[in-house]
């Protein structure tokens, strides 16, 4: 399997790559990682199952385009394929550091609203399905900004949380508040990263920004701020720092628990009852 990845490497880079050295490092809970090592190149591969190559090949796109915008770091794409029964994709290996200081948690906001800016569509979604967790992410493109939140994001979640049992009441009278609770929000259409908690970001030892594992789609820009704020939050510098490049909205704070709903109860539909409470006090505030 592994001289099948280093010679798909070889041949999309152009260059010889052999593996000198393998190490596990951490893949989330999700998948398996990897540093790869050669003689000058260093690679992360993430392993899991060869039905999951979808899940690969749209990260990969997510992680292009984001890269592609040259404003905040994200590791470059290199290639996925299966092997054997696993599925595997290639990134740029970056070295990570701390979690920054001020002025890194600044420019890391700044950055991010200049993505937020930089890449805009006139409609949301995405040009394909993708993953949030392992939870299938619909991204049927819409027109509606308050529409695609309750049917694609709101409406599934709950649809599949009431195949495992899930019991949320009102959750009927909250897909029924929504256009009213996003009534007059009009955003742009922001390729945002989507699963943008502190897990996924981090610094280079130089103090560059990095944000990495999306679950991209075109969407208002304030999911990606209202999850950085679901665990614990991102440090004080950062939000000024995105402010001072883009201010959020006035009604952002109603907002982001509506957007962070989303998480919650996809956190049910992974994990389990213990996120039932949660979702339920969330969506008691909203309605």
């Amino acid at each position: 399997m592994w001289d099948k990845i280093a010679t798909h490497i070889s041949q999309i880079t152009g260059e010889n790559f052999a593996i000198a050295d393998r190490r596990s490092v951490g893949g989330g809970c999700i998948n398996q990682g990897y540093r790869l090592s050669g003689e000058k190149q260093n690679y992360f591969v993430k392993l899991n199952r060869a039905s999951e190559l979808e899940m690969f090949e749209a990260e990969a796109l997510g992680v292009r385009q984001m890269w592609e915008t040259k404003t905040i770091r994200v590791p470059r794409p290199i290639c996925t394929g299966t092997a054997g029964n696993s599925a595997y994709i290639v990134l740029e290996w970056i070295d990570l550091g701390d979690r920054g200081n001020t002025e890194t948690a600044k420019e890391m906001g700044r950055k991010l609203a200049q993505l937020h800016r930089r890449a805009i569509k006139d409609k949301f979604g995405w040009d394909r399905n993708n993953t949030i967790g392992s939870t299938t992410q619909i991204n049927t493109w819409t027109g509606d900004w308050a529409e695609f939140w309750e049917k694609h994001r709101i409406g599934y979640q709950l649809q599949l949380a009431k195949r495992r049992g899930g019991d949320f009441p009102k959750g009927q009278r909250l897909l029924e508040a929504i256009p009213e609770l996003l009534s007059g929000r009009e955003p742009e259409a922001s390729l945002v990263h989507g699963d943008l908690w502190g897990g996924n970001a981090s610094f280079t030892p130089e103090g560059e920004p990095v944000i990495f594992d999306p679950a991209t789609y075109y969407g208002d820009r304030e999911v990606d701020i209202a999850m950085t704020e679901l665990f614990g939050g991102f440090s004080p510098a950062f939000y000024r720092g995105y402010n001072e490049a883009w201010p959020l909205d006035s009604g952002y704070e109603r907002r982001k628990i509506l957007y962070n709903l989303y998480h919650i109860i996809n956190h049910f539909n992974l994990f389990g009852s213990g996120y039932a409470s949660q979702a339920n006090r969330m969506i008691d505030r909203l309605v």
